[in-house]
């Protein structure tokens, strides 16, 4: 017998699942979320929101060490390591308890705890306080996420050998520290224990930084982190690491050439993989694709009625993306609208100087084979960011030799993660380079950049 009777069951409460069991209250539905740990899911607890947090914290230090460039002096600055844990902890809290209250607001039914599916149509909770209520449901919509990928033999201890996770609580900061693994979190977290005087070395097996993004931001982000005094090492692949009692040993290897490190603690970030444990009984299955959840264009899994959003699905890992596919996924399971992939999105790292980017990279657009030109603008010249301090970057467009049609835009430097939203409406609004230059950008702004950039793929720059 069910204990309830609901339109749609979701089971994980992070970007996807909150905010698609928003719309489906918006909608008029009867909703229940199951989230095993706390609303807002990884992201927002273990994720986006904490370690922007940090990152505030470690942007701040560092402008604080460099006050005497702006006419400042400032003698005797330290900092508290468990402070700054405790304050990017209290952002978490916060912002969950703001979800909880959007979920009440919207008539949404929240439980804590485990939620199994035992056949199509039924949903159990299997653990917390609510263990062993089952719900009845329509549909049914899968957002559990992700969680960090291991490295085989590397059991995670919280003290030698982190995922991300363990570092958003770590208490203090390592002296010496190894990151395995040059993505977002890898560059994020190199750049936060860097500012607090932790000595980084950072390790990627593919050829550069950030290998997502453009070669020329990625070349761009290495000069400046090894400026800042973080080793980097691309190409280069971790192997024999030998956890002791006090330190852990791994040998770097580059070109057949082999050279020890000895490091205090290692952080894994070498990707995730979806969290499915518990997620079904044995009575359903569902089609798999490299260990993702495979779904249609509705976003309907294999299984009729049972839906799957967000990271779960497979890349790309971006809660803005996740509560896109969720929103679309609840649209389209009610008849509200026909669903929509995702197509064009920004992505975006929070390192100093920062990353964001959409579209095609230079090398994506080469390969297939487009009649494109580049447009780059440094943010040296453009006045705002030198009144600042910031002139580190550029930005950069490609768009077609012809039509100008926009194929991608990448953004290093400050306010990068703000500034790629003009260009993320551009390309969805199919706007060209002709009409972003002649929007008018306000005079002093970084934004300014973007208009330049635009001009530059035309030849006509005004301030290079």
């Amino acid at each position: 017998m069910a204990d309830a009777i609901y339109d749609l069951v979701i089971i994980g409460g992070g970007p996807a699942g909150y905010v698609g069991a928003i719309r489906a209250g918006q909608l008029g539905k009867k909703v229940a979320v199951i989230e095993q740990e706390r609303a807002g899911g990884t992201c927002l607890n273990w994720g986006c929101i904490p370690t922007k947090a940090l990152l505030k914290s470690a942007e701040l230090y560092r402008t604080i060490q460099k006050a005497d460039a702006y006419g400042l002096s400032v003698t005797g600055a330290t900092f508290d390591f468990a402070k700054v844990i405790e304050r990017s902890r209290g952002v978490a809290t916060q912002m969950a308890k703001g979800v909880e209250f959007l979920l009440k607001k919207n008539k949404v039914d929240y439980f804590v705890g485990q939620g199994s599916v035992t056949i199509p149509g039924m949903v159990e909770i299997t653990s917390g306080e609510h263990r062993g209520k089952f719900f009845r449901t329509q549909n049914i919509l899968l957002c559990t996420g992700q969680k960090p990928k291991a490295l085989p033999g590397l059991p995670v201890d919280g003290v030698r050998v982190m995922t991300s996770r363990e570092a958003l609580a770590a208490k203090t900061a390592p002296k010496t520290l190894a990151i395995i693994g040059a993505g977002a979190i890898g560059v994020e977290f190199a750049y936060f224990f860097n500012a607090f005087g932790t000595k980084v070395t950072l390790i990627e097996m593919l050829p550069q930084v950030l290998p997502v993004e453009d070669e020329e931001v990625a070349k761009v982000l290495e000069r400046s982190f090894t400026k800042q005094g973080i080793a980097v090492h691309t190409g280069t692949k971790s192997e024999n690491i030998r956890v002791g009692a006090t330190s852990v040993k791994l040998d770097l290897v580059k070109d057949g050439v082999k050279t020890e490190l000895e490091v205090e603690t290692v952080l894994v970030a070498i990707g995730i993989t979806s969290a499915l444990d518990g997620l079904t009984s044995t009575k359903v299955k569902l089609e798999l694709d490299r260990g993702f959840v495979k779904v249609g264009p509705d976003y309907q899994t294999s299984t009729p009625g049972i839906y799957a959003a967000g990271d779960i699905q497979g890349p790309p890992w971006l809660a803005h993306v996740a509560s896109f596919r969720a929103v679309q996924a609840v649209e389209g399971m009610f008849g509200h609208s026909q669903p929509k992939q995702v197509g064009i999105f920004p992505g975006c790292t929070y390192c100093q100087p920062q990353v964001a980017s959409t579209g095609l990279t230079e090398k994506a657009a080469k390969e297939k084979g487009l009649n494109y030109k580049v447009g780059k603008f440094p943010f040296s010249a453009v006045g705002k960011a030198v009144a600042a301090g910031d002139t580190d970057g550029f930005v950069k467009v490609i768009a077609d030799a012809q039509t100008g049609e926009i194929y991608g835009v990448h953004i290093i430097g400050h306010e990068a993660t703000e500034l790629i939203a003009e260009y993320g409406l551009a390309m969805n609004l199919e706007a060209t380079i002709n009409d972003v230059h002649h929007s008018i950008h306000a005079h002093p702004t970084l934004s300014e950049a973007l208009g330049e950039a635009a001009l530059a793929a035309l030849g006509r720059a005004i301030h290079i």
